[in-house]
């Protein structure tokens, strides 16, 4: 059995595949050098609750799941975390039906939510302003890069191996037989069944194999700041805004990681390479497969409004304080100090829908992950049973 992506949804589904059926030889292909290099090792670090998923949706199913497990795997393996609650607060009054609405999504899918006025707001975070806000307590925090390292060190103690410095660019697949992958450095890899987990890259793997995915992936850089070591104490936990539900952006929130430390972030603005993380990060064949899919073009006409806000707070960094003293007053821009961004792998359909739930395919000898942004990470450990699962299945249909 073949995996494409060393992050953290490839190596849960590695890891489910040697639990499932040990003595299956498991082949994890990473190009990168390490594990969690992307998407996995650049997020801010929470473990979702999954109050804001559609009920019955995957996401909500696996990020419910996944956070009680990934609080039990963090523990179980002496990874640094810390389960410290959240508020999602309600600055003006237009949003308090959507924060209303959260209320009852969340209790839908089985979460405890408390529903806070101003002065229970300023209990958990004195320094916060908001009309109303709800408190989830079942958020957290912990180190999703450490996560990966040990579930890659697992692996390898399961007899599984995991290659690094092998980027995939050719896949044969013969029905009835399975898959020869090739990698950059010439070496073939085959196997009866092969699973694409390439998060940034995963249509495109998804293509190598002969497949015609649905989406398209446009990458949207998110843009982190961190608050001065001083400021520190102006966050004690986790404080989101009411999202729109009309993007998967959960917009600017405070963060204070397992480290201590605060982000603030992130933005959301088109990046012009898949792994652009800065700002003047170009690659013309990303930024061609961006521009040539028609469900970019629907959406920058649907939501040119919103992409130009967001741009707006990329290049201000005024505008960007302006954004978190909605939540915070007494920030100022001096407070803010930049930090590393990420890169969300947004699955887009030709008519741009942005695909709101994971989405996993299926093909002759392949399974393909083609939406896994957050809340995957949180979801990675039920993801990646679910994806092991249908991967067997490919691999009992070809005996």
């Amino acid at each position: 059995m073949l995996v494409v992506g060393g992050g953290i949804v490839g190596l849960s589904t590695a890891y489910a595949l040697t639990r499932a059926r040990p003595g299956t030889r498991v082949v994890v292909l990473e190009k990168e050098a390490g594990p969690a290099r992307h998407q996995t090792g650049r997020n801010s670090g929470v473990i979702h609750s999954g109050v804001y998923y559609r009920p019955g949706s995957l996401k909500a199913r696996f990020a419910v799941r996944g956070a009680t497990e990934m609080v039990k795997f963090c523990a179980e393996h002496g990874i640094a975390h810390r389960v410290t609650g959240k508020l999602i607060v309600a600055t003006e009054r237009t949003e308090l039906p959507r924060l209303h609405a959260l209320v009852q999504r969340g209790r839908e899918n089985g979460i405890p939510v408390r529903e806070l006025g101003p002065a229970q707001i300023a209990e958990y975070e004195p320094h916060v302003n908001g009309l109303a806000a709800i408190h989830v307590a079942t958020t957290g925090v912990c180190d999703y890069g450490a996560v990966a390292a040990e579930l890659a060190r697992l692996l390898e103690a399961a007899g599984a191996e995991v290659r690094h410095g092998a980027e995939v660019t050719a896949v044969d697949r013969r029905p009835g037989v399975g898959v020869a992958v090739r990698t950059a450095a010439g070496a073939v890899v085959r196997a009866r069944a092969m699973v694409n987990c390439a998060g940034l890259h995963c249509d495109r793997v998804a293509r190598l194999a002969g497949d015609a995915p649905p989406v398209r992936i446009v990458p949207f850089r998110g843009e982190y700041h961190e608050l001065a070591p001083e400021r520190g104490s102006l966050v004690r936990g986790l404080v989101y805004p009411v999202p729109d539900p009309a993007f998967p952006f959960l917009g600017v929130h405070l963060t204070r990681g397992i480290d201590g430390s605060v982000h603030i972030g992130p933005n959301a603005v088109l990046a012009l390479a898949r792994e652009g993380y800065r700002r003047r990060t170009a690659d013309a064949r990303d930024l061609a497969g961006t521009l040539g899919w028609p469900g970019f073009w629907h959406i920058a006409r649907r939501h040119w409004r919103y992409g130009a806000g967001e741009l707006r707070r990329s290049l201000s960094k005024a505008a960007f304080t302006e954004a978190v003293r909605r939540l915070l007053p007494e920030v100022e821009a001096a407070d803010l100090r930049p930090a590393p961004a990420g890169v969300r792998a947004q699955a887009v359909g030709r008519d741009g829908t942005l695909v709101d739930d994971f989405l996993i395919t299926e093909a002759p000898h392949t399974v393909h992950v083609l939406n896994a942004p957050s809340p995957a990470a949180t979801a990675s450990l039920p993801i990646g049973r679910e994806v092991a699962r249908r991967a067997l299945a490919a691999l009992d249909a070809t005996r």
